[in-house]
Order: C-alpha cells, then structure tokens, then sequence
C-alpha cells in the first residue's frame, strides 16, 4: 500500500474511533500502532512500545508536567484566588463592566499559576456569577468574559499546553514561557478593553459597582502579594537562569503548599483532593504525550508530513496565505474538540509544513497556543462555554456563546497583530 495513502487512512480511521467517543490518547496509540504493524512490521511497532516509550518516560523534562500541576491545584482547592478576585474587583469594579473586567483580570492572575484553561473558567465561574447577577449584569456578557477570561489559562505561563507544545517541538520550555508572557498581557488587555467599549456602547450591558477608596485597594493588595511573589519567583527564576523548568515546578509546587500554610488554607482534606487532582491531569496529559508519540512515528515513517511540505512550499502564493489557512485549520479543530487533543494530533502534521514556510519555531508554538484556545469558546465544543454554563445553568449555552462572540474580534485582531509584528512574541528570544 502507498504509504501516504496509509497515512490517510490512520488519519481518518483516528477522527472515527474518537466520533465514537475512545479518549484521544488511546486513539491515538491504536491507530498509530497498527500503523506500524502495516507500514513497517510488528518487531519494528513492538521496538516502539520498549525502547522510545521508555526513553520518553525517563526523560528528566517530563517531569515539569505534574509539578505544575500540582501548583495550580494547590492554589485552586485552598481557595487563595478569592483574594485575588476580590483586589481586582477594588480597582476596577467602579467602572462600567468593571465586574467583568474584575473576572477577566482576575481570571489572568489565577492562570499565572494555574496552566488550565477549564480549572480557570471553573474557578472564576464560582466567584464571579454570584456578584454578575447581584449587580444585573447582561447574562451573555457575564458568561462570555468568564468563558473568555478562562483561556488565558493555556496562554499565560505556566501552562500545560505549552509544556506539551515544547516537548512534541523539541523546544525549550523556558523560551515558549518567557515568549508567552507580553502576549498573555496584551491579550488580557485587549479582552478588557472589549469590555469597556460595549459597555459604553450599552451602559445597561454591565453597570458599575461601587468605588472603593484608596486605602481599601492598597489594603487588598496584601491578598495579591502571595500569589504574585509566587509567579515571580517561579517563573522569574527560570527566566534569568536560576533554575531549569523543573526545578521551577517543584519550587512552584512547594512555594504554593507553603503559602497555603501560612494563610492557613490547607486542611488535610484541600490536601489530598489537590493530590488527586493533579494524579488524573497528569496522567492525562502524559497518555496524550504517549499516543503522541506512536502516532507520530507511524505518520513520519509514512512520510506524509514532509510529502505535506513539499507539496506546499511548491504552492504558488505567499507563505502567510498558507500560514493563515493552517491557522483557520487550527480554529476549527479547536472547537470541534478538545484544544490540547487537537494540537498533539495536528503537530506531526503542520509542524513540518511551517518550518519548511520559514517561520520560527517558538513563535508558531505561541500563536498555535492562542488560535486553539479560541476553540474553548466558539461552537459547537467550546469546554469553556460548557463549564460556564454548567455553572449558570438558568443560562442557555447559546446565550453563553453570544458573550463568548463579543471577543472573539479582539481575539482575530490580536492574532493579526502577532503575525504582522511577530516581536510581540520574539522579543527577547
């Protein structure tokens, strides 16, 4: 059989195993394995299994993964992010929509230590619903900016996707973290900003709460002032070369039990709920690394992805055209399925091609980062619009969806200015 028609064939027998609702990971792992039964031969599928499924185990970077994790549960089950909520609900609650400019922002710190987009959606849907509906705030409005808020989770660092974007790149964590973090403000900013201007536009959209003095927003920075000289010290500390990405995990993870301590949030219980937790996110991620990983040298022994390639870089039009139309793949993708199992599935694929276009590797790893999470609020599969919705359940999932929209021009602008002025992302690469 021609290879590349093989590949085809793993390809679509992958998005049949999933319609039928099999986890992505074992998906993943069947189609890739029997794949290399046919394309190379049963010792060669079996070599697979032993020798590169150790190697990937045993690798010392892997280990990032639910260090990270593990931070972000600790934060997110002691409840220290309520502080957070409640300091940027004292700066920026007096204005029009400043209730859902609060969740926006607040939704930005929470995934400074976090990496989870869905933890984030969930944690300020908690929070902030509450206070939307005392201050009658729009329904779409207030959904929307929990559900956009929530996919600042995949893009500020650290986050999980972009660990497992560095390991299927074979790029350095530390420079996808440090190269997401301007991006990350920018975004939130623009999201704030969107806010502001239909708020204007419609006063009645959110109204504004009341005005705080100034001593009362200094005293609730004390609130902030954890969890920030936390995010500074993990990933300042990678950034100028105190430690390498692990270590920063497991100064993350320990910095973040001792905080609960101090603050006296941790009880046995937030303790080993947080531990469970952070055991089945992590081993999701990990079978996602491994089904990656099988599938990945079933699609390069086929050689589909450089056959991918060629054909393209052939193409006659200019390599953003091409660049642009892979982008939109992505945006689909992200919302018929889950944003991190679209990427791992997508990367053998594309990855190649972009290379081949010219384009640098941790900048696409960035931008690819914040395309797919569009996919989190956009129909029909947008997991953050479920949880909201989940959450606010008089709220109709369309209606969640409409506030999901509001954004989704800032978002197609900011993508725009990424491409045009990549800086934003290269800066200091």
């Amino acid at each position: 059989m021609d290879p590349n028609l093989l590949a085809v064939i793993g390809i679509l027998a992958l998005f049949l195993l999933m319609f039928f609702r099999m986890p992505i990971s074992f998906s993943m792992f069947i189609v890739g394995f029997v794949g290399l039964v046919i394309a190379a031969s049963p010792k060669a599928a079996y070599n697979v299994l032993s020798a590169d499924l150790w190697n990937q185990f045993s690798s010392y970077s892997l280990s990032v993964v639910p260090l990270y994790i593990l931070m972000g549960e600790i934060v997110f089950r002691t409840g220290i992010t309520e502080k957070m909520f409640d300091a940027a609900y004292k700066w920026v609650g007096h204005f029009r929509g400043g209730m859902a400019s609060t969740t926006i922002l607040a939704s930005a710190g929470f995934a400074s230590i976090c990496g989870s987009n869905s933890a984030t959606a969930a944690t300020m849907g908690t929070m902030a619903l509450p206070e939307l509906k005392k201050y009658k705030y729009d329904n779409a409005l207030s959904t929307g900016s929990i559900a956009t808020g929530g996919t600042l989770g995949i893009i500020i660092p650290p986050s999980t996707v972009l660990i497992v974007l560095a390991l299927q790149m074979e790029q350095s964590v530390k420079e996808l973290f440090v190269a997401s973090i301007i991006p990350g403000i920018f975004l939130t900013g623009i999201l704030i900003l969107t806010v502001i201007y239909l708020c204007r536009q419609n006063p009645e959209l959110g109204p504004a709460g009341e005005k705080s003095s100034m001593k009362e927003r200094l005293v609730s920075l004390k609130g902030v002032i954890p969890v920030a000289v936390l995010f500074v010290f993990v990933i300042g500390g990678l950034f100028i070369g105190i430690f390498t990405p692990t270590e920063s995990g497991a100064f993350g993870a320990f910095g973040a039990i001792l905080i609960s301590l101090v603050m006296r949030k941790m009880t046995k219980q937030n303790f080993l709920v947080a531990m469970a937790g952070t055991l089945r996110s992590s081993a999701m991620v990990l079978m996602l690394v491994v089904g990656a990983m099988v599938f990945g040298r079933f699609l390069t022994i086929t050689r589909l992805p450089y056959a991918v390639a060629e054909w393209v870089t052939n193409l006659s039009v200019p390599p953003v055209v091409i660049l642009i139309s892979i982008l939109i793949i992505y945006v689909i993708g992200g919302s018929i399925m889950d944003a991190l199992g679209f990427l791992i599935i997508s990367i053998p694929i594309f990855y190649p091609t972009v290379l081949a276009l010219g384009y640098d590797p941790v900048w696409f790893a960035v931008i690819l980062c914040v395309v797919t999470s569009m996919g989190a609020i956009t129909p029909p599969v947008g997991v953050n619009a479920f949880i909201v919705q989940g959450l606010a359940k008089d709220v109709p999932i369309t209606t969640v969806f409409k506030g999901s929209s509001y954004f989704l021009i800032g978002y197609v602008a900011f993508i725009a200015l990424l491409i045009i002025f990549p800086g934003i992302i290269l800066f200091n690469i």
